[in-house]
Protein backbone atom coordinates (compact mmCIF):
# COMPACT_ATOMS: atom_id res chain seq x y z
CA UNK A 1 0.00 0.00 0.00
CA UNK A 2 1.04 3.69 -0.96
CA UNK A 3 2.49 5.14 2.19
CA UNK A 4 0.81 8.51 1.64
CA UNK A 5 -2.56 6.68 1.66
CA UNK A 6 -1.70 5.13 5.03
CA UNK A 7 -0.60 8.38 6.56
CA UNK A 8 -3.88 10.05 5.12
CA UNK A 9 -6.49 7.51 6.05
CA UNK A 10 -4.99 6.96 9.57
CA UNK A 11 -4.66 10.75 9.86
CA UNK A 12 -8.54 10.73 8.57
CA UNK A 13 -9.07 8.27 11.52
CA UNK A 14 -7.21 10.40 14.14
CA UNK A 15 -9.53 13.47 13.21
CA UNK A 16 -12.81 11.54 13.27
CA UNK A 17 -11.83 9.56 16.65
CA UNK A 18 -11.06 13.04 18.05
CA UNK A 19 -14.68 14.25 17.31
CA UNK A 20 -16.14 11.54 18.38
CA UNK A 21 -14.43 12.56 21.52
CA UNK A 22 -12.88 9.02 22.10
CA UNK A 23 -9.21 8.61 22.98
CA UNK A 24 -7.08 5.84 21.38
CA UNK A 25 -7.62 3.15 24.63
CA UNK A 26 -11.56 4.04 23.93
CA UNK A 27 -11.29 2.83 20.43
CA UNK A 28 -9.17 0.19 21.25
CA UNK A 29 -11.38 -1.47 23.82
CA UNK A 30 -14.61 -0.90 22.01
CA UNK A 31 -12.81 -2.73 18.47
CA UNK A 32 -11.37 -5.33 21.46
CA UNK A 33 -15.23 -5.91 22.51
CA UNK A 34 -16.04 -6.41 19.18
CA UNK A 35 -13.92 -9.17 18.63
CA UNK A 36 -11.08 -7.18 17.01
CA UNK A 37 -7.56 -7.98 18.66
CA UNK A 38 -5.71 -4.79 18.58
CA UNK A 39 -4.17 -2.77 21.00
CA UNK A 40 -3.54 1.10 22.34
CA UNK A 41 -0.44 1.03 20.45
CA UNK A 42 -1.63 -0.68 17.29
CA UNK A 43 -4.88 2.29 17.16
CA UNK A 44 -1.59 5.03 17.15
CA UNK A 45 0.07 3.65 14.74
CA UNK A 46 -2.44 3.27 12.21
CA UNK A 47 -3.48 6.88 12.81
CA UNK A 48 0.32 7.94 12.09
CA UNK A 49 0.47 5.46 8.67
CA UNK A 50 2.88 3.09 10.25
CA UNK A 51 0.45 -0.05 10.79
CA UNK A 52 -1.60 -1.20 8.04
CA UNK A 53 -5.64 -1.50 8.25
CA UNK A 54 -7.49 -4.79 7.82
CA UNK A 55 -10.51 -4.79 6.52
CA UNK A 56 -12.77 -5.90 9.33
CA UNK A 57 -10.78 -3.38 11.12
CA UNK A 58 -12.16 -0.37 9.15
CA UNK A 59 -15.74 -2.18 9.66
CA UNK A 60 -15.60 -1.45 13.10
CA UNK A 61 -13.98 1.60 13.21
CA UNK A 62 -16.63 2.74 10.79
CA UNK A 63 -19.37 1.55 12.58
CA UNK A 64 -17.83 2.70 16.24
CA UNK A 65 -16.81 6.19 15.03
CA UNK A 66 -20.98 6.20 13.49
CA UNK A 67 -18.57 7.60 9.65
CA UNK A 68 -19.27 6.86 6.29
CA UNK A 69 -16.07 4.41 4.36
CA UNK A 70 -15.64 8.42 2.52
CA UNK A 71 -15.23 9.84 5.89
CA UNK A 72 -12.40 7.19 6.34
CA UNK A 73 -10.63 7.14 3.10
CA UNK A 74 -11.20 10.96 1.78
CA UNK A 75 -7.75 11.50 0.65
Amino acid sequence: MNKDIETRVGNNIRTLREKAGITQEQLAAKLQVSGCDITRSAVAKIEVGQRHLYPDEVILIKNILSVSYEDIFRI
